[in-house]
């Protein structure tokens, strides 16, 4: 079944973008349009979203409390911001209403449909370039180094590379392997170590010291 989403966004040019980009992907379907939060809500209760794709300016906009009433009104809907801001404050601010994602206008297509595979899988996703903003965060992430000696040298190569901001799609490049096996990796990274989301795994690696360069002098 495809993934079934929500574009909420009031410009008409970047709605058909995204949306011809999104329909391309066999697993992928745009059910709807929105330019305002009272289309948004009318869309979601009249349709079966998967995905909200939302539009947000900075801190004060209605999309802030509409990310909120979305979850509210309907939990199992993911939230993906889309923006051109580049705000750490705004993205935690985000995060704490409940968005499931927060990606930049500004980035690959790609990146976009990875991110959207990534939250429906239940992961968070935040944009490399806001990664390392996230590692002050409340967090219940304990060190456990007993647990770093499971990891392989190359699931600690992919791991370095995903707190270096990489996407899957540059980390394949880098390691010349498949995204899929990419994909693999750190699904085993993150199962092995019971962690969440790529935030996560970040604080994690600076937690254990697995961003010193010693980490990265190892062969394949």
């Amino acid at each position: 079944m495809r993934i079934r989403i929500l574009i909420s966004d009031d410009h008409r040019i970047l709605r058909a973008g995204v949306k011809a980009l999104l329909n391309a992907d066999e697993g992928l379907e745009v059910i709807g349009e929105a330019t305002n939060a009272e289309e948004t809500m009318a869309i979601i209760a009249e349709s079966q979203t998967d995905i909200v794709l939302l539009d947000i300016g900075m801190p004060g906009n209605e999309n802030l409390n509409l990310t909120r009433q979305i979850i509210e009104s309907a939990p199992k809907v993911r939230v993906l911001i889309l923006t051109m801001h580049e705000d750490s404050a705004l993205l935690q601010e985000c995060l704490r209403l409940g968005a499931s994602g927060y990606i930049i206008k500004r980035a690959a297509e790609s990146e976009l449909i990875d991110a959207i595979y990534a939250i429906q899988r239940g992961m968070v996703y935040v944009h490399p370039s806001l990664i390392q903003a996230l590692v002050t965060l409340p967090h219940k992430v304990n060190k456990r180094s007993n647990e770093v000696e499971e990891l392989t040298s190359r699931e600690i190569d992919v791991l370095q590379l995903i707190v270096e901001g990489n996407t899957n799609r540059q980390i394949s490049e880098s390691l010349h392997i498949s995204v899929r096996t990419v994909e693999s990796h750190r699904s085993n990274i993150m199962e092995k170590l019971n962690l969440h989301s790529r935030v996560e795994l970040v604080r994690y690696a600076n937690e254990n010291n697995l961003t010193k360069p010693s980490n990265n002098t190892r062969d394949h």
